[in-house]
């Protein structure tokens, strides 16, 4: 079901951007030779407009000057546009006299937008994804003004459970889940935080941002252990607990937090341990037993999530669009840790096997959704990078004629591609190479 996933989001995006590429092509009558989604290297066609079985049961197709198909392998796809110098390094076409409908003869504008398209087209799709899900689930998150419970690296870097984040720097956090990456991702030298009633900085070192990035649940929530409801089937169902009893400590160890009990539940399974109990103004004793999985039967009290809702898809378009533009800024910034070598960011960098371990293992629609609205953005953003080869790539150079009047030669683009091609290659080997690794230990 995870590769299910990945493949049907990948080919939905290819598509996408493709499209962005086709639709300003044909809007300036640049012909397109080819449309195709997965790579037909060697000529190896899954499927063809052209040729094989779809050619015979739709004839029709063939007098298209495009030939749409479907390649086997499937690491992206390619809209392949008449006189313009990319992956199929077609050098035959670009030694022909420049015909009327090949790119190369169109404005520099015009150019730039049809290289532009395939990016524009993934953050439209990523603006309405958001907002289909707006729209349809709401948006939930934990405020970021909650106390945190901290790990061992936290700690370290000084903070302490019970701290409640008021700022990085100048930054207000908003989601607590988002308190770790935005630790990263900021470039934070300083956190304000609030200690039982005082104000105290925290410094942030620099160099341990690498530790940042691959210490799991650097912050927790910190909540106090405070009982919803006892179900009548529970073992501690004739314990006397009620809504709202708070427990503080088991066997006169202090547990002020949900962590500090967990703890305690998991070395003590299938004993009996006294708690003490907040109730009212009252503190009582009350002994519970612990089942062999070191869990006491009880309901809490659920976290303090915030729920928006946004009535319909039109209403929701406005808060799509901030959350694309937020992402695009969450993974820009990602992408300069990922460039900082002393942060080791490009160890996190993954392929194909790291995106399809985020997907669910059964079908969940929101899910789906949301993970192919963020894909569009990383899909969208890695081909602005002003590498040869990408869309950025182009868009620089087309920019640089725009401002110079000046068009770099065909054989300048076709070396700036080729070796535009040699560093997507070493980023793929990297990003396969550090799945293989992760999947080994």
């Amino acid at each position: 079901m995870k590769a299910l996933q990945v493949i049907l989001a990948l080919a939905i995006l290819i598509v996408i951007h493709e499209s962005g590429h086709f639709t300003f092509a044909k809007l300036f009558r640049i012909r397109v030779d080819k449309f195709f989604l997965f790579m037909d290297i060697g000529g190896i066609k899954l499927l063809s407009t052209k040729t094989g079985w779809f050619s015979k049961l739709c004839p029709w197709f063939k007098n298209n000057e495009t030939e749409y198909g479907i390649g086997w392998l499937p690491l992206g796809g390619y809209c392949k546009v008449n006189g313009m110098i990319d992956e199929s390094l077609d050098l035959d076409t670009m030694k022909q006299d420049p015909k009327p409908w090949e790119f190369r003869t169109k404005p520099a504008w015009q150019r730039l937008l049809v290289m532009a398209g395939g990016v524009l087209y993934n953050f439209i799709f990523a603006i309405l994804a958001f907002s289909m899900i707006l729209s349809i689930w709401g948006e939930g998150y934990i405020k970021a003004d909650n106390d945190i419970y901290v790990n061992e690296l936290a700690y370290d870097m000084g903070f302490r459970t019970g701290d409640r984040i008021i700022r990085y720097d100048d930054y207000v956090p908003e989601d607590f889940g988002m308190l770790q990456a935005d630790l990263a991702r900021r470039n934070v030298h300083k956190a304000v935080v609030l200690r039982n009633s005082d104000t105290v900085s925290i410094y942030i070192d620099q160099a341990r941002i690498g530790e940042v990035l691959n210490s799991p649940f650097m912050f927790d929530v910190a909540l106090p252990f405070v009982i919803d409801s006892v179900p009548a089937t529970s073992h501690n169902a004739a314990a006397g607990l009620v809504r709202g009893d708070r427990i503080i400590a088991l066997d006169s160890t202090a547990t002020p937090y949900r962590q500090d009990i967990a703890k305690m539940l998991h070395t003590n399974a299938g004993r009996s341990l006294e708690a003490t109990v907040v109730r009212g103004a009252d503190t009582l004793g009350v002994d519970l037993q612990v089942d062999s999985t070191g869990m006491l039967g009880v309901y809490m009290e659920q976290y303090p999530f915030v729920h928006r809702t946004y009535g319909n898809f039109i209403k929701a378009i406005p808060e799509g669009t901030k959350k694309m533009f937020s992402s695009i800024g969450g993974y820009v910034r990602d992408l300069r840790l990922v460039a900082t070598p002393s942060t080791k960011a490009y160890k996190s960098v993954g392929s194909f096997i790291a995106i399809g371990q985020v997907f669910p293992s059964r079908w969940n629609w929101y899910a789906f959704l949301t993970y192919t609205a963020l894909l569009s953005i990383m899909l969208g953003v890695m081909n602005l990078l002003p590498i040869p080869g990408l869309d950025g790539g182009h868009i620089v150079f087309t920019v640089y004629e725009m401002i110079t009047g000046h068009k770099p030669s065909d054989r300048f683009l076709t070396a700036a591609q080729i070796i535009g091609m040699i560093l997507l290659f070493g980023l793929m080997i990297l990003a396969f190479g550090n799945d293989i690794g992760r999947l080994m230990h």
